[in-house]
This record gives structure tokens, C-alpha cells and sequence, in this order.
């Protein structure tokens, strides 16, 4: 009888939890946590589970095994449990969960330097090329005090956090730390646990060293001291990874970096740099799509449909190259007209980061484009472009399961998952138009059509080809699609990680 591939998954991460975490406590350690509590109008706190990528990642490990997370107190609720908490630590009040939650406060003018002037307008737009280099970034005495005050201070906090944690276990523990918020726990905590086991990931792109050098040499030296203080350092990609190993053979001239291995050595410690393209649940993503809340959403929307339907779900930012997507559309409108009534495009957009000036500019040049599109082509009978603009998961998914043609064409991503979220739900034989530079195009690119984010006659001529492709042609790529994404699940990325720890311990 064959062994189903999906239940053989969950048995060997029960296994390896088995074999990996029953003797070494873990510490899961990330900006945000699994869960959030919320301050009620009338008092009470109340705990929702927690937002965000590296939480939807990780909360099938809580299903298993307990283990320790380490996270910032965000809000006022989350101040407030922690205050009121024995020792630090919480037991998480989500069902189905064996997280303990330990809350890593700090001052807030600390954190708003660490998070708003550092992480967000700093790290995060020069790890996704987003800076126009003649003109920005500016550092002034701001980000230089953001540094050392604000980013330096919350990485010390959480280390000491987890450091506190470790004294609750009998054994050395497995730490786990995510993304760019974090790069100098590693060495911290290396400093107080030697021998400890360390893995950090990074969820967002890594650059070529050139562009380091947009910031101070001090600042990046520092990060990739951090870093390799780990035992295993994970990135989505090949790119990402031979950037991190140039990058350290640039600003660490003392490591040895060994490029067939992908390892480097630095004052004793070795670090293995590794490849784990992030994914999906695909058994929760098809629940919630075939949740009432999202059957409900997807008879609303299909009186928007067409004979054809295009669809994109972003956060609206300049990454996600949203504006080039439509003047692609825009182009397609004109130069074949005859498509113009019959196709329609649904635009899922989510509000991001709305306090950055770069970010609400970016959400005015969107307004703009649409509107020049449905100004031009729309008739009384047919607008070509309907935004839904606001943070509703549930519906984005409603819409993934109706597109004939989804649009991803970010300039630079870290994987984008709604690239793997859309062949799994969709049901019409969707084609998806993919950009070459996002994490999930080596995945993804058997079944899909490739474009180049910046070349808006491509990505036109791509989405003719699409919405003029054979049934069959559409059918073979949409099971391609599904089946990648099957086979190399959120599980599979699990598993992955913990199959290196394994041979570390």
C-alpha cells in the first residue's frame, strides 16, 4: 500500500523532533511572536495568534513539541502579560500550543530606533535594492545613533533573554534565531553559551557586498561577525547564499571561506551557510479557501470576473513592483483591443509600512496608474482594474482560487509565498506570470512564465501569452505548479533545518 507523501512528512518531523529536541530544550527567537495580546475597550487582555510570516512558519513545531519563544512586546498588551509574569516566562493561551513565550521589553524610544529608523528604512530597503543610490540613503547622526542605541541595544536584550532562558534547561539548548531584526543575537549568545547549537535564517534577500558598502563598513562588519557565530546560516537562495559568503570574504579578511562547502571558519567556529526556500501549509491554505468566510468572499467576487481574470495580491510597497504590473496591463489594453471588456483585473492590496514616506508615495503612484487605466479603457459596463485595498487574508485567497492569469512581478523578494499560495487553491487552470527575481522562481519556474520585473513590454507579452494559452497548456503548468508546492511544503523546509542540526549535535 503507498505511503501517503504528506502523512510520511509529518512522521518524520515527529521523528526528528524526537530524536533532536527531546534532550535539548529549543528557543525559537524572532521580532514577533506567536501570539499577541490585545487591550480590550473594557481592560481585558485578549490573545490573538500572532502575525507574519515567520509565525505562520513555525507554529506546526508548537503542535509537536515544547520548546521556548523568544519575542519583542510590540504592544501595550504584551507589556502588560509580561510585567505581570512569573520568572519572565508565559504559557501560551492558544489552544493546541506547547510554546512558552518569553517577551523581550525594551524602552521605547529604544525599540522606534531599533524597529522604525534602523530595521525598516534601513536594513530592509538596502537588503531589497530598493535604494536609489545617488540619492539615498542620507545617514546622519539619526542612523548612526539608531545603531548603536537602538539596534545594538534590542539585540543584546533579546540575547540576554534567551541566555535567561537557556538556565531553565539541563543541556545545552538549540537556539533558532529569524531574520534581519536579529543579526547580532548569534554572538551574544555565543558569548555566554559556547556550546550551544545556533542556527540563524534570514527571510528577506542578501546583497553583493557592493552594495553593503552603502552603509558604514563598522555596521556590516559587525552583522557578519554576528552571523557567523552561528553553526548553520540559512537564506532562501543560491544567490542569497553566495552573496553572504563574498560579503564576508570582503568585510572579514581574517575568515576562511570555503566555497565548495559553503562553509566559513573564523576564530575557531564554523559556520555552514545553507539553502531553505521557505513555503506554505498547503493543507491550511486549502482549509481557509474552502472555509464559509471565504466561499462567501468568492460568490461576492465572482460577479467581477470576466471571461478572463487577472489577478495580483501584494503588500503595497515599492518591492512588489505593482505600478510596472499595471502599465504592462495598460499596454495589453491598447495594443489589443479586442480584449478590452473581456478581461478583468482584481487587485488585493494590503497597506504596509504607511508611516514611511517612500511607502506612501508609492501607494499615490498606484491610486494614479489605476485611475489613468479605468479613466481611459472603463465603460459604464466594465471598469478593467477593481482594488480592494486592506489587510483581508481570507478574501485574497477567495480571489486566488478565480484567476485565469496571477501577476507576480516583484523587483526583489526574500520567496514570495503568494506565488506558491495561488496553484494550490486556484481551480481554473491559472497561469502564473513570475518574475525572475523572486526567492520562489527557481521553485517555480517549470510551470510558470518568466518576466523581467523592469521590462513592461515583457511582462505585456506575457500576459497575452497567458490569457491566450491552449487549455491544455494551462493545465499541465497548473499541475506543475501544485505538485512543487505539494512536494516542498512548510514541512519539507522544516525538516530540512532540523536534519542539519541533527548532524551538528
Amino acid at each position: 500500500m503507498a505511503v501517503d507523501p504528506k502523512e510520511a512528512r509529518w512522521a518524520q518531523l515527529k521523528d526528528l523532533c524526537d530524536e533532536v529536541l527531546s534532550k535539548r530544550r529549543l528557543i525559537l527567537v524572532s521580532n514577533r511572536g506567536p501570539v499577541e495580546h490585545q487591550i480590550t475597550p473594557d481592560g481585558r487582555i485578549e490573545a490573538r495568534r500572532g502575525s507574519g510570516g515567520v509565525v505562520t512558519a513555525l507554529n506546526s513545531l508548537g503542535t509537536m513539541v515544547e520548546f521556548a519563544w523568544v519575542a519583542s512586546a510590540i504592544g501595550e498588551g504584551d507589556r502588560k502579560v509580561s510585567e505581570n509574569s512569573a520568572g519572565g516566562r508565559i504559557r501560551s493561551p492558544l489552544p493546541g500550543q506547547q510554546i512558552y513565550l518569553r517577551y523581550v521589553v525594551t524602552p521605547r524610544r529604544v525599540y522606534h530606533r531599533y524597529y522604525n529608523v534602523f530595521c525598516n528604512p534601513l536594513l530592509w530597503f538596502l537588503q531589497h535594492y530598493m535604494w536609489n543610490s545617488p540619492y539615498n540613503p542620507n545617514l546622519d547622526a539619526n542612523v548612526h545613533e539608531a545603531w548603536q542605541d537602538g539596534y545594538v541595544e534590542v539585540n543584546k536584550a533579546f540575547a540576554k533573554a534567551v541566555i535567561e532562558e537557556a538556565q531553565e534547561a539541563d543541556n545545552p539548548p538549540i537556539i533558532m534565531v529569524h531574520d534581519y531584526h536579529l543579526y547580532l543575537v548569534p554572538e551574544y549568545t555565543r558569548n555566554a553559551l559556547p556550546d550551544s547549537t545556533i542556527h540563524h535564517f534570514t527571510h528577506i534577500p542578501w546583497p553583493s557586498p557592493r552594495y553593503w558598502q552603502l552603509i558604514p563598513s563598522y555596521m556590516i562588519k559587525k552583522i557578519c561577525e554576528g552571523l557567523c557565530a552561528a553553526d548553520v546560516v540559512g537564506f532562501q537562495t543560491v544567490h542569497d547564499v553566495r552573496n553572504f559568503l563574498d560579503t564576508c570574504a570582503e568585510f572579514l579578511p581574517e575568515a576562511e571561506i570555503d566555497y565548495n562547502t559553503r562553509e566559513i571558519r573564523r576564530d575557531g567556529q564554523r559556520t555552514q551557510v545553507r539553502i531553505y526556500p521557505i513555503s506554505i501549509s498547503v493543507d491550511e491554505i486549502r482549509r481557509i479557501a474552502n472555509s464559509p468566510r471565504a466561499l462567501d468572499y468568492e460568490r461576492r467576487l465572482q460577479p467581477m470576473c470576466n471571461e478572463k481574470t487577472m489577478i495580483r495580491v501584494d503588500r503595497a510597497e515599492p518591492s512588489k513592483n505593482v505600478v510596472r504590473g499595471f502599465k504592462a496591463y495598460e499596454l495589453l489594453l491598447s495594443r489589443h483591443p479586442e480584449l478590452q471588456g473581456r478581461v478583468s483585473f482584481l487587485a488585493f492590496l494590503v497597506p504596509s509600512r504607511t508611516h514611511i514616506r517612500q511607502y506612501q508615495r508609492y501607494m499615490d503612484e498606484i491610486h494614479h496608474v489605476i485611475q489613468n487605466i479605468n479613466s481611459a479603457f472603463g465603460t459604464p459596463e466594465w471598469q478593467p482594474v477593481s482594488t480592494f485595498i486592506e489587510n483581508n487574508y481570507t478574501q485574497a485567497i477567495a480571489g486566488m482560487k478565480l484567476y485565469d492569469v496571477m501577476l507576480v512581478n516583484s523587483v526583489i523578494d526574500g520567496m514570495n509565498l503568494v506565488a506558491k499560495e495561488g496553484p494550490v487553491v486556484n481551480d481554473r487552470g491559472g497561469v502564473l506570470i513570475l518574475s525572475e527575481t523572486t526567492g520562489a522562481y527557481k521553485q517555480l519556474s517549470p510551470g510558470a512564465l518568466a518576466v523581467s520585473p523592469s521590462d513592461i513590454e515583457g511582462t505585456m507579452t506575457a500576459m497575452y501569452q497567458a490569457l491566450t494559452m491552449s487549455d491544455e497548456e494551462r493545465a499541465q503548468r497548473a499541475a506543475t505548479l501544485a505538485q512543487i508546492v505539494e512536494r516542498e511544503d512548510i514541512l519539507h523546509w522544516i525538516i530540512c533545518q532540523l536534519e542539519d542540526i541533527r548532524s551538528l549535535i
